[in-house]
């Protein structure tokens, strides 16, 4: 574990806000030059705290009007790999999200859909016949507020 100064964490505040900010201008609003920002930059990239900057997309305007958390339940752990499973839910380009849990579910994935229609297509000819794949629960999102998280 890296020990974090309170820079380090103005730093990680101000990225979460917006990762597109340069060094200079994120530098400019803590009072640091800018070669001093990017340094710490790199050092929190290398230490694992930062993983990268990423583009959050807007599902709705590009016609994905649904999104739903499922929880599924494998069928048979012993006789199909967990490995399988992974695989072929990656390959569903509706499901954006998939986590390994522990509880009452093995997995929980994000599912974006144009439609509850559509997404009973996908659920139906996708997901219900992925191997493995067992008790199913959805969860359809009405809102989703962001939070910049334990640093903000």
């Amino acid at each position: 574990m890296t020990d974090l100064d309170q820079t380090d964490r103005q730093i990680l505040r101000e990225l979460s806000r917006d990762a597109r900010q340069t060094a200079g201008a994120l530098g400019r609003k803590l009072g640091l030059s800018q070669p001093a920002t990017w340094r710490r930059i790199k050092r929190l990239e290398e230490a694992g705290i930062l993983r990268g900057r990423r583009v959050r997309l807007n599902a709705e305007p590009l016609g994905f009007g649904v999104t739903v958390f499922l929880g599924v339940k494998l069928a048979t752990k012993g006789r199909v790999s967990v490995e399988d499973f992974e695989r072929a839910v990656t390959a569903i380009p509706e499901v954006q999200v998939v986590q390994h849990v522990l509880g009452a579910y093995d997995y929980r994935l994000r599912v974006v859909a144009r439609d509850i229609s559509d997404f009973e297509r996908v659920l139906r000819r996708r997901i219900m016949t992925l191997p493995g794949a067992g008790e199913v629960e959805a969860n359809v999102l009405l809102s989703e507020e962001r939070r910049a998280g334990p640093l903000g």
